[in-house]
């Protein structure tokens, strides 16, 4: 007699809400960010192996169910180890607060113990706001780091430096004769 059992579900995976999702490369990553608009983004860096992360999870799946209009992405330190390391997330749960034009609100390390950290960061940053601008994402210096990392399949090209306009001398001609000269007295502070 054979026992067919079905797949057990990890921890990772139970109770999920619809806005909360599962980061699959660098690219789905940028590319969530940056499809966020003025959306407030909750980046949630875990490993299956991590007894914090494995205490937390539920309480951020009831967030997650709160604020609706928040997008909890996850980030599975086992299969993106190469990814959280270029992006200097070395110690696990770890949170980042993206949204829109401002980009990267704030980051840190939480567990049950302080989850009142994730709640403030989070009642401090859900309110509606409008920023101007495109959905800035990573910074330079992460997709950078992100690029160089020879293990990620992502590439990125910078932008181009924007030359600083410096007016040339003749742009404002001035008569020798308007010149203001200061005469030389010999002291200092009078």
């Amino acid at each position: 007699m054979g026992r067919v059992f079905g797949k057990a579900q990890k921890w990772w995976e139970k109770g999920l809400q619809p806005n909360m999702r599962e980061v699959t490369s660098a690219q789905d990553l940028v590319d969530s960010l940056l499809n966020a608009g003025d959306k407030l983004v909750i980046v949630d860096f875990y490993s299956p192996g991590c007894g914090g992360c494995k205490a937390l999870h539920p309480k951020i799946c009831q967030f997650a169910e709160m604020n609706p209009d928040v997008l909890f992405l996850q980030v599975n330190n086992e299969e993106h180890r190469a990814m959280s390391y270029s992006l200097g997330v070395h110690v696990l749960p770890f949170f980042r607060f993206y949204r829109g034009a401002q980009g990267r609100l704030c980051s840190f390390s939480c567990t049950n113990a302080t989850i009142k950290k994730f709640k403030e960061a989070v009642a401090k940053h859900t309110p509606d706001r409008c920023s101007l601008g495109p959905a800035k994402g990573l910074e330079e210096k992460e997709l950078l780091a992100l690029a160089a990392n020879k293990d990620l399949n992502f590439t990125y090209t910078p932008k181009p430096i924007q030359p600083v306009h410096e007016p040339a001398a003749q742009e404002f001609p001035v008569e020798a004769s308007k010149l203001m000269h200061v005469p030389y007295t010999g002291g200092v502070g009078r």
